[in-house]
């Protein structure tokens, strides 16, 4: 999911700037944010990306999953942006935690339903199958845990409180957004907006 700023990758269709290994990383980051692991093609990858077979496996000798660990990586800190864009800029942690959610409807409306959570799609159907995709992902969604919990322990809870807290609220926002993107409707997205400002003000 991109961050809504300026700086925002192409939505859709080839990619066209930076070296190839870039292209490559960013044509499989936004198709496995749309479609996941097994609907996304080397084929595929590689017309977004204009480019070879040799020039995948020159950068990523292992191929498609080595490659789609990258990506995911890639994907995770555009989502790192948008969670950090979230929580500053406010004083009140409820206040930020609610700016996330907001965030991320903004995002996903402006992509037409399309770009979710960078992780869920993949991570989902290939768990016990690709421990290098798992442990990528596992990086990332303990990553965002400990971005919104150190953001609650700055606003007054303790650190223990803080960390379950973060992980209820990150649940809260990937449901939230499944729901927004399947229903292509914010509605679930900003409600969880509001009911975890009320979450948050409560455990302060």
């Amino acid at each position: 999911m991109r961050p809504a700023v300026p700086t925002e990758r192409k939505p859709a269709g080839r990619a066209e700037q930076g070296d190839t290994r870039t292209r490559l990383v960013m044509a499989t980051a936004t198709l496995l944010q749309r479609q996941g692991y097994e609907g996304t093609s080397i084929k595929q990858i590689l017309k977004e990306a204009a480019a070879t077979y040799g020039s995948l496996y020159h950068h990523f000798p292992q191929g498609k999953e080595e490659l789609a660990a990258e990506a995911l990586r890639f994907g995770a800190a555009e989502f790192t942006e948008l969670l950090k864009q979230g929580l500053s800029g406010t004083d009140d942690p409820a206040e930020a935690v609610a700016r996330c959610a907001h965030l991320m409807a903004d995002s996903l409306r402006d992509s037409d339903w399309t770009d979710g959570c960078p992780v869920a799609a993949t991570a989902l159907e290939i768990i016990g199958r690709s421990p290098l995709i798992q442990r990528t992902s596992d990086e990332a969604l303990r990553q965002w845990r400990e971005l919104i919990a150190a953001r609650l322990h700055r606003g007054g809870l303790a650190k223990v409180q803080a960390a379950a807290l973060a992980c209820t609220v990150l649940s809260t926002l990937e449901g939230a957004e499944l729901l927004s993107r399947v229903t292509s409707d914010d509605a679930p997205l900003r409600l969880a907006a509001e009911h975890l400002a009320v979450l948050v003000r409560a455990g302060l």
